[in-house]
């Protein structure tokens, strides 16, 4: 590996940013249009020039980083980035949580005037009772059977606590210069993280298709589908950066002083597995 320069390292100018931009624009606006009854074609443009730019920005990235660029101080500054971008990613989850305990546990209640002291139903909604989840006025939503906790579900929080596991063994393998041991318990983490999406590709496709679960099913289902499925979004996305990271362990970039990669891909999946435990509890078993 060649020398660390003792200067501060300044990268030039990239053309990655304005590409990011570009796709995130683009992803929004089709995300927007295939929930207004769009095709999916400008969705799958926005995420395909998402893909792009990460592989070309990451490549850049670790082209630098083997090349030496970097010093300690910029490794300091990438373990603070990845801090606020994990605590920009909790805010993130806290606006949907905090949507779902008003909706349920503020704004159904007062429906019925508690707390209120107003009988809020016998103006907006003659013949409400509290009950949770509900369909909104007149069941705009149509009738739909809630998603259940104890089958597929607490299988894939066995399948997120185990990988936790599994990449935590990866990194005291590569603490312990086993390359081995590293480079199977990230893939075994990997493949876990696959098995999750799987199975839950598979339960929205129940959810649909047998219990006419949708975004459209009043606010149970909007939070339902909102909360599990940028969860989901972001297991795919940490499931791609393990395997970048399983392919980087086998090739030896790695060593025990030097992994911030490996440790800011960790950090990542850790905090999935703590959003997904969160969404266990609030969303599928109360």
């Amino acid at each position: 590996m060649a020398h660390t320069s003792d200067h501060y390292y300044v990268p030039h100018g990239s053309h990655w940013p304005i590409v990011a931009s570009v796709g995130l624009t683009t992803g929004v606006v089709g995300a927007a249009l295939a929930f207004n009854g769009a095709n999916l074609m400008v969705l799958m443009v926005g995420l395909a020039i998402i893909a792009f730019m990460m592989f070309g920005w990451f490549s850049t990235v670790i082209k630098e980083s083997l090349g030496g660029m970097y010093n300690e101080q910029v490794d300091r500054s990438f373990r603070q980035g990845m801090m606020w971008f994990i605590f920009s990613e909790v805010m993130f989850f806290a606006a949907f949580f905090g949507a779902l305990f008003y909706a349920r546990v503020l704004s159904v209640p007062w429906l019925l005037g508690v707390d209120t002291g107003a009988a809020t139903h016998q103006l907006l909604w003659s013949g409400y009772n509290e009950a949770w989840p509900t369909n909104g006025p007149g069941d705009v939503g149509g009738q739909f059977e809630t998603m259940g906790a104890w089958g597929i579900p607490a299988l894939n929080t066995v399948l997120l606590l185990t990988s936790g596991v599994t990449v935590t063994l990866a990194h005291w393998a590569l603490k312990a210069r086993d390359q081995a041991k590293t480079v199977l318990w990230l893939a075994a983490t990997v493949l876990l993280g696959a098995t999750f999406l799987g199975f839950q590709a598979y339960e929205y496709i129940h959810a649909y298709s047998e219990l006419n679960l949708t975004l459209g099913s009043g606010i149970y289902g909007s939070t339902f589908f909102m909360l599990t499925g940028f969860h989901g979004f972001h297991v795919t996305i940490g499931t791609v950066m393990l395997l970048v990271i399983t392919l980087r362990a086998a090739k030896g970039h790695f060593t025990p002083d030097r992994h911030f990669a490996f440790e800011g891909v960790a950090w990542y999946w850790h905090f999935v597995d703590v959003v997904w435990l969160g969404l266990f509890i609030f969303v599928y078993v109360l």
